[in-house]
């Protein structure tokens, strides 16, 4: 599969070791995530959804399984902050370098913060966005967030 992205390019220049995965993305689906868990046929536990998020006015990134919701408030306390919310989208587009639906943690034009979701450590596999829209990155998980520079804390409801 030819799947040249920032974000397998960022892989490869770290030497960690991956598996491309395509699917047919649906731009209707409610929650884009267990979409894509239920193309790959995937638990939607090991595929991670990437979101953008400001803390106290800066911006982080919060990488969590699908099927979770990601906590405000944990969200703000992982980054040492008081008060969470979600990025706009045209904010997290500019930001990455990504279009919403195809935002990877890795190779974001510019680098910030990243948390992790502490129970992703214990899959055996991840899948974590690829940098495009139908594109996933499968990987260990370990090896993802060393990838990501990710502090690995608990950050759903």
């Amino acid at each position: 599969m030819a799947a040249s992205t920032r974000a397998v390019q960022a892989l490869e220049a770290l030497g960690v070791t991956f598996t491309l995965h395509a699917y047919d993305y649906d731009s209707g689906a409610d929650r884009i995530g267990l979409q894509a868990a239920e193309a790959l046929g995937v638990e939607p536990q090991r595929l991670l959804k990437t979101l953008m998020a400001e803390v106290d006015g800066r911006p982080v990134c919060a990488v969590v399984p699908s099927d979770r919701e990601v906590s405000m408030k944990k969200l703000a306390a992982a980054f040492g902050g008081k008060t969470a919310r979600m990025m706009r989208p045209p904010d997290a587009e500019r930001l990455t370098g990504y279009h919403v639906g195809g935002i990877s943690p890795f190779g974001q034009k510019k680098r910030i913060p990243v948390a992790i979701e502490l129970s992703a450590l214990g899959q055996s596999s991840v899948f974590v966005n690829g940098g495009r829209r139908g594109l996933q990155i499968e990987l260990d998980p370990h090896d993802a967030a060393k990838a990501m520079g990710a502090v690995a804390q608990g950050l759903t409801a």
